[in-house]
């Protein structure tokens, strides 16, 4: 059961930081990831990188595939959300 109404929440420039980070260690360019999802123009790809948008959850799947990490590798979360979240655990354990 939660006790806490705090919810994790995805850091969008953090992830986009490390979307960008992957995919130049990789070797994959962004031209390349255009082509790969079929997309007409290369701004979807730009918005994930720069953190305006996260792709769905098909595409981060895919995304994840083609830079050979696990999904859950390129979601950067929002430590301060999750830490308070622990330590309300830990105060209702403790009562």
């Amino acid at each position: 059961m939660c006790v806490s109404s705090v919810f994790p929440v995805i850091d969008l420039p953090g992830t986009g930081r490390n979307i960008q980070r992957l995919r130049e260690k990789a070797g994959v360019t962004v031209r390349e990831l255009q082509a790969y999802f079929g997309f007409e123009y290369p701004q979807a790809i730009y918005k994930w990188q720069h953190g305006e948008c996260l792709p769905s959850i098909d595409n981060l799947l895919a995304l994840a595939r083609v830079l050979e990490v696990p999904m859950e590798d390129l979601l950067v979360y929002d430590d301060r959300e999750v830490s308070y979240f622990w330590q309300a655990l830990e105060g209702f354990a403790a009562a």
